[in-house]
This record gives structure tokens, C-alpha cells and sequence, in this order.
């Protein structure tokens, strides 16, 4: 479930994009969106490193919270919308 909510965020994040040079309000909403998947990928990731321990899971899931922390990190600095 953490990561449906970590991919509806960043989608969030991505689709923000800012209509003018005046519009810092959804640059903001972009960043605040973005580190809120980020936090809530670290919490996934935590869950899915016990999950795996518990061999409730396969390692390939490592693969999922890796992804959306390089999305999230990418929003945040090189792929932030410009002003």
C-alpha cells in the first residue's frame, strides 16, 4: 500500500509544473509532494528490508522503494520546475 501512495505523490510531483515565472506556489506543492514520497518511500523501504528478512518477500522488492527514491530525488534537484 506505502508504495501506491509513494507512486500517487510523485505523479502528483511530476504533473506539477508552473504556469508563469510569478507561480511559486506549485513549485512549492511539487517540492512538498516530492519529499513526502521520499518519506514515504523510507518507511516502505524499512518494511520491505523486515518483509524480506522474514522471507515474506524476494529480493527483487528492493528494486521498488530504489526506484521511487531516485524519482523523488530527481524531482527534487535536477528535474525541479524552473521558475
Amino acid at each position: 500500500m506505502a508504495h501506491f501512495v509513494t507512486a500517487y505523490l510523485l505523479l502528483l510531483a511530476y504533473a506539477a509544473e508552473p504556469a508563469g515565472p510569478w507561480d511559486r506556489e506549485t513549485v512549492s506543492h511539487s517540492g512538498f509532494a516530492a519529499g513526502t514520497a521520499l518519506a514515504v518511500t523510507v518507511v516502505a523501504a524499512l518494511l520491505t528490508v523486515l518483509f524480506v528478512k522474514a522471507q515474506w518477500l524476494r529480493r527483487w522488492w528492493f528494486a521498488v522503494p530504489m526506484v521511487a527514491v531516485l524519482a523523488a530525488l530527481l524531482r527534487l534537484t535536477v528535474l525541479a520546475p524552473e521558475l
